[in-house]
C-alpha cells in the first residue's frame, strides 16, 4: 500500500510540474471553469439578496390582512367596515390611548426611471395613516421630514432614491396628473419598504379615486401566537372572510416566486456553460496525456502501476478546476457581492435590494468546478492508466 501511495505522489508531482509545458491550454481550463463559477454564483447571490431583502423584512407579530385568495396587496381590497371589524378582532394589541394598533394601508403602482439604464419601471406607492410608519421596524426619517397629513408630500425610501432619478430630498415629481414634493427620505433596515414611496393615506385615496376603501390592513398582535385567533376570528364573520397570515409569512410567500425564478435561470445557463468547460479539460487533459506519453510508458517500464497514472492525471484535472473555481469565486466575490440592482417584485413593483454571496453558495460553486474537474479529468486518466508500455516509447 505504501508504494502505492509514494508511486500516486510521485506521478502526481511529475504531472504538476509538465504545467508550464501546457501553460495556454491549462490556462483556457481554468478561465472556462471560473466564469462557469461566476455566472452561477452570480445568479444565486442575486436570488440570495432578493430573497433576505423581501424576507427578513416581515415581522411575526405584525399581521397583514388581504382580500380572501389576494396572492399580493396589489391585488387585494378592504372595506372600511371590514376594517373596523379588524379593529376589534381578538389579538389586537392597543396602545397608551387605548386604540388599536392597526393601519388600512393604499398600495398603487406609478412609474420611475433607472439611473443605470433610463429605461421605465413600476414603483410601489403606499398611502399610510398616522400608525403606518410605526408598525414597521426601525423607520428612520434620514433627511427632511415626515409628511404633513393632507398634503401632497411624499417620502423616498433610501434604497429607491439611489437607485431611480428624480426623488432627491425638495424635488417635485407627478404621479396621475398631480404633483407631489419629496420632503423626506427614510431607511428602515434595509427591508423591502425602503423601496417604496410614502404619502397620506386620505390624499391618495382622494386623487386616486379609491373612497371606502384600502387593500391591506397591517395590525399589531398581542404576540406571534395571537394570528391564529385573528384568523380564526375573520373565518368565522361571514362580514370579513379575509385571508390573514403574519407579515413573515406573507414576505416569505411574495419572495419565494421571484428568487425561484432566477434560480431557474442561473443554474441551466451554468450547466450549459460547464458542458462548454468540460469539452475544454477533456481537451486539455488528453493534450496532457499524449505530452507525456513517453514519461508515462518510462515509469509502467521500471513498475510503476496503471492506477498511478489515473489518479495523477485525474489529480491534475481537478486542481486545474478547483483553481478556476476559486478564482470564479473571488471574481463574484469583489465584482457582486453587495452590488445594488432591482428587479419586479410580488407586487408587480420594482423591489431594490443588495447581491449578497454566502459561503454555502461558494461551496455550491466550487462543486460544480470540482463536477467539471472530474468528469473532464476522468476518460484521459482511464486512457493514461491502460496505455501500452510500447505505444508509449514507440508510438
Amino acid at each position: 500500500m505504501r508504494s502505492i501511495i509514494l508511486q500516486v505522489l510521485a506521478v502526481t508531482a511529475i504531472n504538476l510540474k509538465s504545467l508550464p509545458q501546457r501553460l495556454w491550454l491549462s490556462l483556457a481550463t481554468v478561465i472556462a471553469v471560473g466564469l462557469v463559477v461566476t455566472v452561477l454564483l452570480a445568479f444565486l447571490s442575486m436570488a440570495n439578496g432578493f430573497r433576505r431583502t423581501i424576507a427578513d423584512s416581515g415581522a411575526e407579530d405584525i399581521a397583514v390582512v388581504l382580500r380572501s385568495g389576494a396572492v399580493s396587496e396589489i391585488n387585494s381590497v378592504v372595506l372600511r367596515d371590514q376594517i373596523r371589524l379588524i379593529e376589534d378582532g381578538p389579538g389586537i394589541a392597543r396602545g397608551s390611548d387605548g386604540k388599536p394598533q392597526t393601519s388600512g394601508e393604499l398600495y398603487l403602482t406609478v412609474n420611475g426611471i433607472k439611473r443605470s439604464t433610463g429605461t421605465k419601471a413600476s414603483l410601489p406607492l403606499r398611502g399610510l395613516g398616522p400608525q403606518g410608519p410605526g408598525l414597521r421596524r426601525g423607520v428612520v426619517v434620514t433627511a427632511g421630514r415626515m409628511f404633513n397629513p393632507g398634503s401632497n408630500e411624499i417620502i423616498v425610501g433610501r434604497a429607491l432614491g439611489k437607485e431611480f432619478e428624480g426623488f432627491e430630498l425638495g424635488q417635485t415629481v407627478t404621479f396621475n396628473n398631480t404633483r407631489w414634493t419629496v420632503v423626506g427620505i427614510f431607511a428602515a433596515d434595509g427591508s423591502v419598504f425602503e423601496s417604496e414611496i410614502w404619502a397620506d393615506l386620505p390624499v391618495l385615496q382622494s386623487l386616486f379615486k379609491r373612497a371606502g376603501a384600502v387593500q391591506t390592513v397591517r395590525a399589531r398582535l398581542t404576540s406571534p401566537a395571537a394570528i391564529e385567533m385573528l384568523r380564526a376570528y375573520s373565518d368565522n364573520d361571514p362580514r370579513l372572510k379575509l385571508d390573514v397570515m403574519s407579515e413573515a409569512a406573507y414576505f416569505a410567500q411574495q419572495a419565494s416566486n421571484t428568487s425561484d425564478l432566477i434560480q431557474k435561470l442561473g443554474w441551466p445557463l451554468a450547466i450549459a456553460m460547464a458542458f462548454g468547460s468540460l469539452a475544454g479539460a477533456l481537451n486539455t487533459m488528453y493534450s496532457s496525456v499524449a505530452a507525456r506519453a513517453t514519461e508515462i510508458a518510462t515509469l509502467r517500464a521500471i513498475g510503476f502501476g496503471g492506477f498511478s497514472a489515473f489518479v495523477g492525471t485525474l489529480v491534475e484535472s481537478l486542481i486545474l478546476a478547483a483553481i478556476g473555481g476559486v478564482i470564479g469565486a473571488a471574481a463574484t466575490y469583489l465584482v457582486f457581492d453587495g452590488f445594488t440592482a432591482s428587479t419586479m417584485g410580488g407586487s408587480f413593483s420594482q423591489v431594490v435590494f443588495n447581491f449578497q454571496l454566502t459561503p454555502r453558495l461558494i461551496g455550491q460553486g466550487l462543486l460544480l468546478a470540482l463536477a467539471v474537474g472530474l468528469f473532464g479529468g476522468l476518460f484521459p486518466a482511464l486512457r493514461a492508466a491502460r496505455m501500452p508500455i510500447v505505444a508509449g516509447l514507440y508510438g
